[in-house]
């Protein structure tokens, strides 16, 4: 079989001979490339664009008014958002200022009995025992007074929170607020997504030898083929993506079987990123990290 191969190679054209001989070296050398850049380099399919969310929701409860943002909207961090009705809120406010006069008019009228008890207990024209009582009428009187401004501060809290506000700036995302709706306390109405973007890169365990923070990472993203982007390794996880799942493996059950781990490798952007081609947050992502 060898012979007949070699025979058949010479009694080709010069020409083709030279062909077949460039192809095979081109071939070696397209493979002993592969070989070196692999040894050199890590990559993974399992990495994806991350980024911040910040769950927006009220503080208090009521039927909202007003909503001034709309679906994937920019904003600005302290912009209105959407507003509560503030009617109640502002009942309770004048409510307890009218408590906080009051307790103040007892708390004046407290004082000025205790020193006319003083005085006449100087004078022993009363008892020690009615000097003390005017004197726990003050103590009293204070502490009606300190709970009215507490009652006043959280009042004027709660008609400020009817406004909410963008924490910082962002892009609207999972609006689910409108006009007329009734939220409650703690309920998540929408989310802000700021600017600041990285990559989520889970690399296999046995990738981890070489892979160190600094290291330079090419990388592309599949909403944009041919565009290449650069970065570097800002932080690895302590710990693999199974360790902080919600429901961990559990591995001493007698039936182990060995899973090769992910490891989470946080990816940060060298370049920056233009606005015609926005990193949204779920994106796939290929990056390769130089190990050498």
């Amino acid at each position: 079989m060898h012979n007949k191969v070699v025979k058949k190679f010479y009694g080709m054209d010069q020409r083709w001979r030279v062909v077949l001989g460039v192809g095979v070296l081109g071939v070696c050398v397209l493979c002993y490339w592969a070989i070196s850049y692999a040894s050199g380099h890590e990559s993974t399919d399992d990495a994806f664009i991350d980024g911040h969310v910040i769950a927006v929701s009220p503080k208090v409860s009521g039927h909202v008014v007003k909503v001034g943002v709309v679906d994937n909207e920019m904003v600005k961090g302290g912009q209105t958002l959407f507003e509560i009705d503030r009617r109640d809120y502002g009942v309770r406010v004048d409510l307890a200022t009218a408590d906080l006069k009051e307790a103040f008019a007892e708390f004046k009228q407290a004082n000025q009995d205790a020193r006319r008890y003083r005085d006449l207990w100087v004078k022993k024209d009363i008892s020690v025992q009615q000097y003390e009582r005017s004197t726990l009428r003050v103590d009293t009187a204070q502490a009606k007074l300190d709970g009215a401004k507490a009652r006043l501060e959280q009042a004027e809290l709660d008609l400020s929170y009817t406004r909410i506000r963008a924490p910082e700036d962002g892009q609207v995302a999972q609006k689910a607020v409108e006009p007329g709706a009734y939220v409650q306390q703690g309920q998540t109405l929408l989310a802000i997504v700021p600017a600041g973007r990285w990559i989520t890169a889970n690399f296999k365990e046995t990738q981890m030898t070489h892979i160190h923070p600094g290291a330079k990472v090419l990388f592309s993203v599949d909403a944009y083929p041919g565009k290449v982007f650069h970065g570097h390794v800002d932080s690895i996880q302590h710990g693999t993506g199974s360790r902080f799942s919600l429901l961990p493996a559990e591995n001493a059950t007698g039936n182990y079987i060995k899973v090769i781990q992910r490891v989470p490798v946080k990816i940060v952007f060298d370049d920056a990123v233009s606005l015609d081609k926005p990193l949204a947050l779920g994106m796939s992502v290929l990056p390769t990290i130089e190990t050498n």
